[in-house]
């Protein structure tokens, strides 16, 4: 019975009921020991009717092995594993250890997570109840709460019990469970020692703070004069902060051992094997029986109490605060001797943790051990719980040398685990460590770069990773100088890089560093690199392409460069790396015009960042967001994003980044006709210094920023940006190259050849559309609107199908004052569809099935399905079949290349 709980009962049923109707959610249960969240959730989960119920609870003797809440939680619907995509079945039952080989990342163990409880969700529902989250393992811990954040559309309620504040991260919705009501406490003891007197029930609410636990331990140890208030409370109250103290010690010593065996391991077998070898060793207590069995006797014992009880095959305490009471009130020498029997019973991580939980000082054969058991976890995709083994395996270690290297593996399986502030705390101490050991130290240094770079100080980054000879560390610090936008660090460092021996990666870093530097030799070695793509294999070779055709000034070649990272990055089983790649796959869906998958792979990648703890990549997709905003014409999310951008990359020194936010800022300024205002802030992107702004962006940005000066009318500004983008396309040989410094001559010298030569070279529709809509304004006010119309009505139309609200009304107003006042082009088919109905209608039409859509983009089968069925009316249209003809024929920029 619960008393004074309607406001969290009805909180609870709301989830539940959502989910019940296909609008699946999270909510967490936070209070301290004893207030009853565990009742709270019994009750949700019995008032979830023909709902299917799954549940686990967090051990703190569990907490360092990885997988095991997320084994018990799973175990019974591990029969539905087939009708997951294969990438996620692989890695789920590797997680579980049902077959051998890694589970891959642990984005993709949390996808695998998400269809199979989806697919326990069917037909009726599906509660998922997870107790004690802050005692859940790490690997366990990240798959739920990956499941927890993509419920929308499920039917999957899922609701999770921590103490205090430990973090449940992405899960918004919180219900405190705090002290009762005087009303309710006076309920609560009266169902347990009869009526109390008014002010007893005064006197124990204010010094319980009405703690349901409290409440009911100490009135059991009152007697009933106290009770009445015949006679004063006692002082202290019985009990007191430890409730159990006294319960424990009046155990005898037999059921005291098992329960203290109990409360390091639960497995109801292993507590009896190991009480009993216990007890054959020696005699608890004179006249006790040590024989076989005895553990039996005391574990009933202890039944008896009401302290702990036997759950299937395992003991479980009543409260978590029993476990910590027996445990407090033990002996360390009796605690190790335990551990150690435990070790002797047990094998795999098991086996290693006990032997750790027995040593005394440091003992490399336990440490050995738990190495292990971390590979054992890293393999399976839980990378938490190796970082935690390898840790500890580095506390053991007598070795300094040794100790460093396990610090520093630990800092990069915290890293991969998300959890980049234990990653920088260990390596921290792997320097302080690594001594004397020149290739340690490197390594090291490597790494600290690498974090710098994804969550901390680009520059900072920049300065640990140039210390470094090996073209590994050069290639890293000129990747840092290219976030910055130090344009003098990446020539210096591209110098040295090229005095490695030749190949694709030497030829890209020295070749950039050369080309910025104006070195001839520079844009050759960037050509020689891209006639070898066809030999690259993996993501971040894609990316070094990427930056080798930018550096030639060609956009388009870039864009397509980064589409095919994108691809390695999805296919490649290593989608921890995604965040990141799809910073540079939404930069270059942008730049192609192809805006709606630029805003659907960004919006992707911003929760995935998030996710990881990538800082800067977060910043990154923020600030490409606020782009696509402002080619939109939306101030409000235009800025909000900006800023959002500039407040993670200006403190971070990411200067690519914050150009990009300040460049949508100006984007925005450019796209609602504010000329003066756009030029202001083109001209202050221009100036920027690394950590604040960054060359790329300003080339990238200098047909805008010309238009901007020829609005404002400061022509003297547009010939000087001209002269610095002429520069900048030296090298440039692609047709879009060609035609982006076409227009930009068109603008600067009035030249209508130089908008027709731009028209012919476009391979990209947008900036195509864009052009035609300058031209056609130029020959609108030449009095010639019967040449300009046509210009006119492109660039309407293709700003429309865009979405891009304020160039299609600029486009609309001149084709308007030419005199023609058509009809406006029928609204985008696929303007009704969310990004990720887009995305999904687009690998629809590339004939993928509803399984390798959701391997793609991290979802489960039925969601994947539930979208389609939600596209399908919006479109008029009832089959794949349609849908990929409709993609077809609308030409939609849906179709997802880059995720193939």
């Amino acid at each position: 019975m619960l008393y004074g709980r309607s406001a969290e009962i009805s909180a609870l049923d709301e989830v539940v009921a959502r989910a019940r109707d296909g609008f699946g959610g999270a909510v967490v249960l936070r209070g301290e020991a004893g207030a009853g969240k565990t009742a709270l959730l019994d009750a949700a989960a019995a008032r979830g009717g023909a709902m299917r119920v799954l549940r686990t609870t967090g051990v703190e003797s569990e907490s360092d092995l990885a997988f095991a809440a997320l084994h018990q939680v799973l175990w019974p619907v591990t029969g539905s594993l087939d009708a997951l995509p294969e990438p996620q079945r692989v890695a789920v039952s590797a997680a579980l250890g049902l077959a051998a080989g890694g589970a891959g990342d642990r984005f993709l163990v949390g996808a695998g997570v998400f269809s199979l409880l989806a697919e326990a969700a069917a037909p009726d529902g599906l509660i998922c109840v997870v107790d004690d989250f802050q005692w859940v393992d790490r690997a366990s811990a990240d798959a739920l709460l990956f499941a927890a954040r993509r419920l929308g559309t499920e039917r999957i309620a899922m609701l999770f019990a921590v103490r205090g504040d430990a973090a449940v991260k992405g899960v918004p919705l919180t219900v405190d469970v705090r002290g009762l009501s005087e009303s309710a406490a006076a309920e609560l003891l009266e169902s347990r020692c009869g009526v109390p007197a008014a002010q007893v029930v005064r006197e124990l609410v204010t010094l319980t703070r009405a703690n349901p636990l409290a409440l009911g331990e100490i009135a059991a140890r009152l007697t009933r004069a106290q009770l009445t208030g015949r006679e004063p409370l006692p002082d202290p109250l019985p009990g007191g902060a430890r409730l159990f103290g006294d319960r424990v010690a009046a155990l005898s010593a037999s059921a005291r051992l098992v329960a203290l065996v109990a409360a390091v391991e639960a497995d109801l077998d292993l507590v009896l094997r190991a009480t009993d070898r216990l007890f054959a060793e020696q005699a608890v207590r004179p006249g006790e029986s040590t024989g076989a069995g005895v553990g039996r006797v005391a574990l009933a014992e202890l039944e008896e109490s009401g302290l702990a009880g036997v759950s299937g095959t395992s003991v479980r305490f009543r409260h978590p605060l029993i476990r910590s009471t027996v445990h407090e009130a033990a002996a360390p020498a009796d605690v190790r001797r335990v551990h150690a029997v435990l070790a002797e019973l047990t094998a795999g991580d098991r086996r290693a943790w006990h032997l750790a939980g027995a040593a005394l000082g440091q003992d490399e054969r336990v440490a050995a051990a738990l190495v292990t058991a971390a590979e054992r976890a890293r393999d399976r995709g839980g990378y938490g719980a190796a970082a935690t083994a390898l840790a500890r395996a580095a506390e053991l270690t007598p070795e300094p040398s040794a100790r460093a290297v396990r610090l520093k593996d630990a800092a990069v399986a915290a890293w991969l685990g998300g959890r980049p502030g234990q990653a920088e705390s260990l390596l921290a101490e792997a320097r302080e460590r690594a001594g004397g050991d020149a290739t340690l130290a490197m390594e090291i240094a490597q790494l600290r770069g690498r974090f710098e770079l994804n969550s901390g100080n680009a520059a900072e980054a920049v300065r640990i990773l140039a210390v470094g000879d090996t073209l590994d560390m050069l290639a890293d610090a000129v990747e840092a100088a290219s976030y910055v936008g130090d344009t003098a660090a990446i020539v210096e460092l591209g110098r040295r890089a090229a005095a490695h021996p030749e190949g694709f990666l030497r030829d890209v870093v020295a070749g950039v560093g050369l080309t910025l530097d104006g070195d001839a030799a520079g844009p050759g070695l960037l050509r020689r690199a891209l006639a070898r793509t066809g030999e690259l294999e993996d993501a971040a070779g894609y990316l070094w392409a990427t930056a080798a055709a930018s550096a030639l000034g060609e956009s388009d070649l870039a864009t397509e460069m980064a589409s095919r990272a994108g691809q390695v990055a999805r296919v490649s089983g290593m989608t921890g790396q995604l965040p990141v790649v799809l910073e540079f796959v939404a930069t270059a869906e942008r730049i192609a015009g192809r805006l709606a998958r630029s805003q659907a792979v960004s919006e992707e990648g911003l929760a995935l960042a998030r996710e990881a703890g990538y800082e800067n990549t977060v910043a990154a997709h923020l600030a490409n967001l606020a782009v696509l905003a402002a080619l939109r014409g939306e101030a409000e999310p235009c800025e909000r994003q900006a800023r959002e951008a500039l407040a993670i990359a200006i403190p971070h020194r990411v200067g690519l980044r914050a150009g990009v936010a300040s460049y949508a800022l100006a984007m925005l300024d450019l796209c609602l006709g504010r000329f003066a205002a756009a030029h202001d802030r083109f001209t202050a992107i221009a100036v920027a210094g690394p950590g604040a702004g960054h060359p790329s962006v300003v080339w990238r940005s200098a047909p805008d920023r010309i238009e901007a000066a020829v609005g404002a009318g400061d022509e003297a500004g547009a010939r000087a940006a001209l002269a610095a983008y002429e520069r900048w396309s030296t090298h440039a040989a692609t047709p879009e190259s060609r035609a982006l410094l076409a227009r930009c001559r068109g603008l600067a010298d009035s030249s209508e050849d130089a908008f027709g030569e731009a028209l012919r070279l476009h391979t990209n529709p947008f900036e195509a559309a864009r052009t035609a809509l300058l031209l056609g304004e130029r020959l609108r006010r030449a009095q010639r609107p019967g040449e300009a119309r046509a210009h006119l009505r492109r660039a309407w139309e293709t700003f429309e199908q865009a979405g891009t609200r304020p160039w299609a009304r600029r486009a609309q107003d001149e084709l308007r004052a030419t005199g023609e006042s058509g009809q406006a082009p029928p609204a985008p088919v696929f303007d009704a569809l969310t990004p990720q109905e887009l995305r999904i209608a687009g690998l629809v039409a590339d004939g993928l099935s509803s399984k390798q859509i959701a391997a793609r983009l991290f979802l489960s089968p039925r969601t994947v399905e539930y979208h389609l069925y939600k596209i399908y009316p919006k479109l008029g249209i009832g089959s794949r079949t349609e849908l990929a003809r409709l993609v077809v024929l609308q030409k939609a920029p849906v179709a997802e290349d880059d995720m193939l």
